[in-house]
C-alpha cells in the first residue's frame, strides 16, 4: 500500500492485523517517552473515545519501561515492541501497514490532546475533500503557541539563515519566510509543511504518494511527505480552532548531537531528493556549502554550551 518507503520484513506483513478497520488510527511512535506516552494515551482515552479509534503504539526498543505500561494501563491500545530504534519513520510505515482507516493521526507522545480536538480535525477532513492534511494548533505546556508551520526551504531561505537575517528580521514576510515567524498561527489557512508532532492524514493521500520515506529516519520526513503531498495536488491547512498541548522534543533532547547530526543529514537528503538537477548547478551547490557552513557553526555554538539541543530548526 505504501510504496518502497514502507517496505516491512515478510515476518511482519504475516503478523500484521490489517483486518482491522477504523474511521480513524492514531499512530505513536514512542522511545524512551514513558511517562509522556502515559498522559498522551490517558488523553485520548478522555477526549478521543466517541470516536472510536483504533490507537497503534510503535515502542522503537525503549528501555524505560513504555511497552509494559501500555500493555498493563492501555490493553485496548494495539503495541508493536520493536526490539531496537528503527527511526521515526519506519515505525510509522509499521502502523500504517497495521491497520485501515478513513484518517490516520499522527501523534508523538509528548502531546495531550484537549477536548473537541480530535473531533474538529477529522470533521475538516471531512468537510474539505481536497485536503490531504490537517494540523492543529500546539501550544506548550505553558500556554505559548509554538510556531509549528514553515514554508519549503527553497534556496532564499538558506541565504536568509545563513545571513542571521531571519533571527534580525522575524516578523519580516520576506526574511521569516521559512519559519512563517511573522504569523501568530491564528487563523485557519492552507500551509506548505506543519510538524508532524500532531497531523491528521486522509488514508487516499497517504496511499496514493506512499507513506514516510525511510530515508529520511528522524528528522525531514514530515517535510518530505507534505512536499510530496503538495506535488500530488492535495492541500495542506492549519487550523486554530483545534489545539494541543505539545511538550516538544522528549525524544530527541535525549540524544541531541546525534539529533543534530540527523537533522542536517535530513536536510541535505531533501535537496538531493527534490532539488538537484531540478535548479542551476550554481544555486544548488552554493546552498549546499551554506547548508554545510551553517550545520558547522551550529555544532561549534552547541558545543560551547550555547543551546541546549536542537529542535525542528536545527539546519
Amino acid at each position: 500500500m505504501y510504496g518502497r518507503q514502507s517496505r516491512l520484513p515478510p515476518a511482519w506483513r504475516r503478523i500484521l492485523p490489517k483486518v482491522r478497520n477504523a474511521t480513524l488510527a492514531v499512530c505513536i511512535v514512542n522511545w524512551n517517552t514513558r511517562d509522556h506516552l502515559a498522559r498522551c494515551l490517558e488523553s485520548l482515552r478522555a477526549y478521543a473515545a466517541d470516536l472510536s479509534p483504533t490507537i497503534v503504539v510503535v515502542d522503537n526498543g525503549s528501555s524505560d519501561g513504555s511497552a509494559e505500561l501500555v500493555r498493563e494501563q492501555f490493553p485496548e491500545v494495539l503495541l508493536f515492541a520493536n526490539p531496537d530504534n528503527r527511526g521515526y519513520a519506519a515505525a510509522t510505515n509499521q502502523a500504517l501497514a497495521a491497520t485501515q482507516a478513513d484518517f490516520w493521526l499522527l501523534l508523538n507522545p509528548d502531546v495531550v490532546v484537549q477536548p473537541g480536538s480530535v473531533q474538529y480535525l477529522v470533521q475538516f477532513l471531512r468537510e474539505h475533500p481536497q485536503a490531504g492534511a490537517v494540523a492543529p494548533r500546539l501550544r506548550y505546556p505553558d500556554g505559548r503557541v509554538q510556531l509549528t508551520c514553515r514554508s519549503f526551504p527553497t534556496p532564499d531561505t538558506v541565504v536568509y539563515d545563513a545571513l542571521l537575517l531571519s533571527r534580525l528580521f522575524p516578523r519580516s514576510p520576506i526574511f521569516g519566510k521559512y519559519r512563517m515567524s511573522w504569523w501568530a498561527h491564528d487563523d485557519e489557512r492552507q500551509v506548505e509543511q506543519p510538524m508532524a508532532s500532531a497531523l491528521l492524514l486522509r488514508q487516499e493521500a497517504l496511499r496514493e504518494i506512499g507513506g514516510l520515506d525511510e530515508g529520511f529516519p528522524i528528522f525531514f520526513n514530515d517535510v518530505d511527505l507534505c512536499y510530496r503531498l503538495r506535488q500530488a495536488g492535495w492541500e495542506i491547512w492549519f487550523t486554530p480552532r483545534a489545539e494541543m498541548t505539545h511538550y516538544h522534543g522528549a525524544s530527541t533532547s535525549q540524544v541531541w548531537r546525534q539529533a543534530l547530526n540527523q537533522s542536517h543529514a535530513g536536510f541535505v537528503r531533501f535537496y538531493e531528493k527534490h532539488y538537484r538537477g531540478r535548479m542551476p548547478s550554481l544555486i544548488y551547490w552554493s546552498t549546499r556549502f551554506l547548508l554545510a557552513a551553517g550545520f558547522l557553526l551550529r555544532r561549534l555554538f552547541l558545543s560551547l554550551g550555547g543551546g541546549k539541543g536542537p529542535n525542528r530548526a536545527a539546519w
